[in-house]
Protein backbone atom coordinates (compact mmCIF):
# COMPACT_ATOMS: atom_id res chain seq x y z
CA UNK A 1 0.00 0.00 0.00
CA UNK A 2 1.66 3.33 -1.01
CA UNK A 3 2.73 5.14 2.20
CA UNK A 4 -0.18 8.44 1.62
CA UNK A 5 -2.98 6.09 1.88
CA UNK A 6 -1.41 4.01 5.25
CA UNK A 7 -4.53 4.17 8.14
CA UNK A 8 -3.78 6.08 11.39
CA UNK A 9 -0.69 3.40 13.01
CA UNK A 10 -2.03 1.66 16.02
CA UNK A 11 0.03 -0.40 17.80
CA UNK A 12 -0.66 -3.01 20.76
CA UNK A 13 1.49 -1.14 23.15
CA UNK A 14 1.57 0.44 25.71
CA UNK A 15 -0.85 -1.20 27.24
CA UNK A 16 -2.39 -4.90 27.99
CA UNK A 17 -5.22 -4.22 26.07
CA UNK A 18 -4.13 -4.86 22.56
CA UNK A 19 -5.02 -3.17 19.56
CA UNK A 20 -7.39 -4.97 17.36
CA UNK A 21 -5.80 -2.97 13.81
CA UNK A 22 -3.69 -4.35 11.81
CA UNK A 23 -0.52 -3.62 9.79
CA UNK A 24 -1.16 -2.54 6.34
CA UNK A 25 -0.03 -4.90 4.02
CA UNK A 26 3.25 -5.25 2.88
CA UNK A 27 4.48 -2.80 5.46
CA UNK A 28 6.55 -3.57 8.54
CA UNK A 29 5.98 -2.44 11.97
CA UNK A 30 8.60 -2.52 15.17
CA UNK A 31 7.02 -1.79 18.63
CA UNK A 32 9.47 -2.10 21.40
CA UNK A 33 9.60 -2.23 24.97
CA UNK A 34 13.37 -0.37 25.66
CA UNK A 35 13.39 -0.85 29.39
CA UNK A 36 11.02 -2.58 31.28
CA UNK A 37 11.16 -3.38 35.26
CA UNK A 38 9.17 -6.01 37.03
CA UNK A 39 9.04 -6.19 40.81
CA UNK A 40 6.84 -9.03 42.65
CA UNK A 41 4.27 -7.90 44.71
CA UNK A 42 5.34 -7.49 48.59
CA UNK A 43 2.83 -10.50 50.15
CA UNK A 44 4.42 -12.91 47.43
CA UNK A 45 6.45 -15.81 49.33
CA UNK A 46 9.04 -15.69 46.35
CA UNK A 47 9.81 -12.16 45.41
CA UNK A 48 11.15 -11.94 41.78
CA UNK A 49 12.92 -9.00 39.81
CA UNK A 50 12.77 -8.33 36.25
CA UNK A 51 14.72 -6.48 33.78
CA UNK A 52 13.96 -6.58 30.14
CA UNK A 53 16.46 -4.57 27.43
CA UNK A 54 14.89 -3.83 23.62
CA UNK A 55 11.84 -6.45 24.26
CA UNK A 56 10.26 -6.07 20.00
CA UNK A 57 7.03 -6.91 18.42
CA UNK A 58 8.19 -7.69 15.44
CA UNK A 59 5.23 -6.89 12.88
CA UNK A 60 4.44 -7.73 9.14
CA UNK A 61 1.34 -6.73 7.09
CA UNK A 62 0.08 -10.01 4.86
CA UNK A 63 -3.16 -9.23 3.71
CA UNK A 64 -5.26 -5.87 4.08
CA UNK A 65 -6.44 -7.25 7.76
CA UNK A 66 -4.22 -10.52 8.52
CA UNK A 67 -0.34 -9.65 10.09
CA UNK A 68 2.18 -11.76 11.68
CA UNK A 69 4.04 -11.16 14.34
CA UNK A 70 7.40 -12.15 16.27
CA UNK A 71 7.63 -11.15 20.04
CA UNK A 72 11.63 -11.05 20.19
CA UNK A 73 12.79 -10.90 23.75
CA UNK A 74 16.71 -9.71 23.33
CA UNK A 75 17.79 -9.82 26.52
CA UNK A 76 16.57 -10.37 29.99
CA UNK A 77 17.44 -10.62 33.32
CA UNK A 78 15.62 -12.61 36.23
CA UNK A 79 16.39 -12.54 40.02
CA UNK A 80 14.46 -14.42 42.77
CA UNK A 81 14.84 -14.67 46.60
CA UNK A 82 12.50 -15.98 49.06
CA UNK A 83 10.53 -13.15 51.11
CA UNK A 84 12.79 -13.33 54.46
CA UNK A 85 15.93 -13.48 52.61
CA UNK A 86 17.74 -9.51 51.94
CA UNK A 87 20.08 -10.43 48.93
CA UNK A 88 19.03 -11.98 45.73
CA UNK A 89 19.97 -15.57 45.50
CA UNK A 90 19.30 -16.90 42.06
CA UNK A 91 19.70 -14.54 38.82
CA UNK A 92 19.51 -15.58 35.37
CA UNK A 93 19.99 -13.43 31.90
CA UNK A 94 20.40 -13.98 28.29
CA UNK A 95 17.64 -14.22 25.76
CA UNK A 96 14.12 -14.40 26.58
CA UNK A 97 11.05 -16.84 25.18
CA UNK A 98 10.22 -16.17 21.77
CA UNK A 99 6.20 -15.62 20.97
CA UNK A 100 4.93 -16.19 17.12
CA UNK A 101 1.27 -14.26 17.11
CA UNK A 102 -1.45 -14.01 14.04
CA UNK A 103 -3.63 -11.30 14.28
CA UNK A 104 -6.92 -10.86 12.24
CA UNK A 105 -9.25 -8.01 12.14
CA UNK A 106 -13.01 -9.00 11.68
CA UNK A 107 -14.39 -5.67 11.99
CA UNK A 108 -13.68 -1.76 12.13
CA UNK A 109 -10.08 -2.07 10.32
CA UNK A 110 -10.95 0.06 7.53
CA UNK A 111 -12.13 2.67 10.12
CA UNK A 112 -15.35 3.36 8.55
CA UNK A 113 -17.31 2.20 12.13
CA UNK A 114 -16.37 3.37 14.98
CA UNK A 115 -16.30 -0.51 16.43
CA UNK A 116 -13.08 -2.66 15.65
CA UNK A 117 -12.69 -6.14 17.10
CA UNK A 118 -10.22 -8.87 16.35
CA UNK A 119 -8.94 -12.08 17.48
CA UNK A 120 -4.81 -12.81 18.17
CA UNK A 121 -3.73 -15.90 17.93
CA UNK A 122 -0.40 -16.74 19.87
CA UNK A 123 2.57 -19.66 20.96
CA UNK A 124 5.20 -18.72 23.57
CA UNK A 125 8.32 -21.25 22.80
CA UNK A 126 10.63 -21.61 25.98
CA UNK A 127 13.74 -20.69 24.24
CA UNK A 128 15.18 -18.34 27.13
CA UNK A 129 15.98 -21.38 29.49
CA UNK A 130 16.36 -20.21 32.64
CA UNK A 131 15.66 -16.93 31.63
CA UNK A 132 12.41 -17.41 30.63
CA UNK A 133 9.21 -19.65 31.78
CA UNK A 134 10.45 -23.01 30.95
CA UNK A 135 7.36 -24.10 29.22
CA UNK A 136 5.61 -23.29 26.19
CA UNK A 137 2.83 -21.16 26.35
CA UNK A 138 -0.51 -20.81 24.11
CA UNK A 139 -3.86 -18.44 23.88
CA UNK A 140 -6.08 -17.07 22.17
CA UNK A 141 -6.69 -12.99 22.94
CA UNK A 142 -10.12 -11.01 21.69
CA UNK A 143 -9.37 -7.01 21.48
CA UNK A 144 -12.36 -4.96 20.94
CA UNK A 145 -11.85 -0.65 20.44
CA UNK A 146 -15.33 1.54 20.58
CA UNK A 147 -14.73 5.27 19.22
CA UNK A 148 -17.22 7.49 21.66
CA UNK A 149 -15.64 10.28 19.46
CA UNK A 150 -12.57 11.73 18.27
CA UNK A 151 -10.95 12.14 21.70
CA UNK A 152 -12.14 9.39 23.75
CA UNK A 153 -11.72 5.26 23.17
CA UNK A 154 -12.85 2.35 24.80
CA UNK A 155 -10.45 -0.51 24.66
CA UNK A 156 -11.95 -3.64 26.10
CA UNK A 157 -10.37 -7.69 25.62
CA UNK A 158 -10.58 -10.79 26.89
CA UNK A 159 -8.71 -14.16 26.10
CA UNK A 160 -7.53 -17.64 27.40
CA UNK A 161 -3.68 -17.64 27.86
CA UNK A 162 -0.92 -18.09 30.55
CA UNK A 163 -1.28 -16.32 33.72
CA UNK A 164 1.81 -15.77 36.10
CA UNK A 165 3.05 -18.77 37.95
CA UNK A 166 6.52 -20.57 39.48
CA UNK A 167 9.33 -21.09 36.70
CA UNK A 168 9.34 -23.83 35.06
CA UNK A 169 5.25 -25.19 35.87
CA UNK A 170 2.87 -25.79 33.20
CA UNK A 171 0.94 -23.28 31.18
CA UNK A 172 -2.72 -22.80 32.85
CA UNK A 173 -5.25 -20.83 31.46
CA UNK A 174 -6.44 -18.15 32.86
CA UNK A 175 -8.84 -15.08 31.73
CA UNK A 176 -7.73 -12.10 31.54
CA UNK A 177 -10.79 -9.01 31.72
CA UNK A 178 -9.46 -6.11 30.47
CA UNK A 179 -11.24 -2.71 30.03
CA UNK A 180 -9.30 0.60 29.31
CA UNK A 181 -9.85 4.51 27.80
CA UNK A 182 -7.63 6.36 25.30
CA UNK A 183 -8.31 10.13 25.96
CA UNK A 184 -6.69 12.12 23.15
CA UNK A 185 -5.55 15.37 24.84
CA UNK A 186 -3.85 17.06 21.45
CA UNK A 187 -2.71 16.05 18.18
CA UNK A 188 0.44 15.23 19.37
CA UNK A 189 0.01 13.52 23.07
CA UNK A 190 -2.78 10.81 24.34
CA UNK A 191 -3.32 8.93 27.33
CA UNK A 192 -3.63 5.47 27.95
CA UNK A 193 -5.56 4.57 31.74
CA UNK A 194 -6.86 0.76 31.52
CA UNK A 195 -7.96 -1.50 34.30
CA UNK A 196 -6.83 -5.04 34.59
CA UNK A 197 -8.30 -8.10 36.43
CA UNK A 198 -6.95 -11.77 36.52
CA UNK A 199 -8.17 -14.90 38.20
CA UNK A 200 -4.68 -16.76 39.69
CA UNK A 201 -4.68 -20.44 40.70
CA UNK A 202 -1.76 -20.25 42.71
CA UNK A 203 -3.62 -17.79 44.98
CA UNK A 204 -7.12 -18.33 44.01
CA UNK A 205 -7.91 -14.76 44.07
CA UNK A 206 -8.79 -12.38 41.59
CA UNK A 207 -5.73 -9.87 41.33
CA UNK A 208 -6.49 -5.99 39.48
CA UNK A 209 -4.26 -3.66 38.57
CA UNK A 210 -4.38 -0.01 37.00
CA UNK A 211 -2.00 0.99 33.99
CA UNK A 212 -1.10 4.74 33.04
CA UNK A 213 1.09 5.52 30.19
CA UNK A 214 1.34 8.76 28.10
CA UNK A 215 2.01 8.45 24.50
CA UNK A 216 3.32 10.94 22.80
CA UNK A 217 2.88 11.11 18.69
CA UNK A 218 5.89 12.23 17.00
CA UNK A 219 5.23 11.65 13.22
CA UNK A 220 2.35 9.32 12.10
CA UNK A 221 5.09 6.29 11.59
CA UNK A 222 6.90 6.54 15.21
CA UNK A 223 5.34 7.09 18.65
CA UNK A 224 7.08 7.06 22.30
CA UNK A 225 5.58 6.40 25.54
CA UNK A 226 6.03 6.28 29.09
CA UNK A 227 4.35 4.24 31.96
CA UNK A 228 3.26 2.01 34.81
CA UNK A 229 1.33 -1.13 35.91
CA UNK A 230 0.21 0.03 39.72
CA UNK A 231 -0.94 -3.02 41.66
CA UNK A 232 -4.24 -2.55 43.49
CA UNK A 233 -3.17 -5.45 46.19
CA UNK A 234 0.07 -6.76 48.13
CA UNK A 235 -0.03 -9.81 45.53
CA UNK A 236 0.42 -7.91 42.24
CA UNK A 237 3.60 -7.37 40.38
CA UNK A 238 4.52 -3.52 39.89
CA UNK A 239 5.85 -2.53 36.42
CA UNK A 240 7.41 0.53 34.77
CA UNK A 241 8.64 0.81 30.81
CA UNK A 242 9.85 2.92 28.05
CA UNK A 243 9.67 2.22 24.56
CA UNK A 244 8.32 3.23 20.94
CA UNK A 245 7.17 2.29 17.68
CA UNK A 246 7.93 2.27 14.05
CA UNK A 247 6.27 2.08 10.71
CA UNK A 248 8.11 1.68 7.63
Amino acid sequence: MPGDRLREMRPDRPGVTESPFTVDAGHAQVEVDGLRLINSGSAQQTRTRDLHVAYSNVKFGLSRHTDLQAEVPLYAIAKQRPQSASEWQDRNSGFGDLAIRLKHNWLGNDEKVPVALATIAFVRLPTGGAAGNGAAEYGLILPLNVELSKKVTLEAQAGVGPELRPRGSPALPAPGPVGGVRLRIHQKVSLLAEGVTQWSSLQHQWQSSVNLAPIFNITDNFQVDVGTHLALDRQIDHEYFVGFTLRR
